[in-house]
């Protein structure tokens, strides 16, 4: 799925886990898959179009327990969702909201994750 795609131009040309790119001990090839997530996440969002909080976190919720399974890839390779991922991930989740209109609780965006 492309980042092109996505309908909502703050988020089509948003910069999804910035900080991980940037830090060699998170594998690219890994952290493209988490931005793959995130992708998806905002694609459900315009297409499902949830019209409260119980709903879009329905949807961040399936999210972050992708991104729990993609924790067990990052261990394999030496790396993990750590401090660092975790808080450029829960910015992404805030961000995506935010960027569709919710005042989303943080926590609760990702509360069903295991990192």
């Amino acid at each position: 799925m492309s980042q092109n795609t996505i309908k909502n131009e703050q988020l089509r040309n948003h910069e999804f886990l910035s900080d991980m790119y940037q830090d060699d001990y998170f594998p690219d090839f890994l952290v493209d898959k988490g931005k793959a997530i995130l992708v998806e996440l905002c694609l459900q969002i315009e297409s499902q179009q949830p019209q409260s909080l119980v709903e879009l976190y329905t949807l961040t919720h399936a999210a972050t327990d992708r991104f729990n399974d993609l924790g067990e890839e990052f261990d394999e390779h030496d790396s993990e969702l750590e401090t660092a991922a975790r808080e450029s991930i829960a910015a992404d989740f805030e961000f995506i909201a935010k960027a569709y209109g919710f005042e989303a609780d943080t926590e609760e965006l990702i509360a069903t994750r295991d990192w």
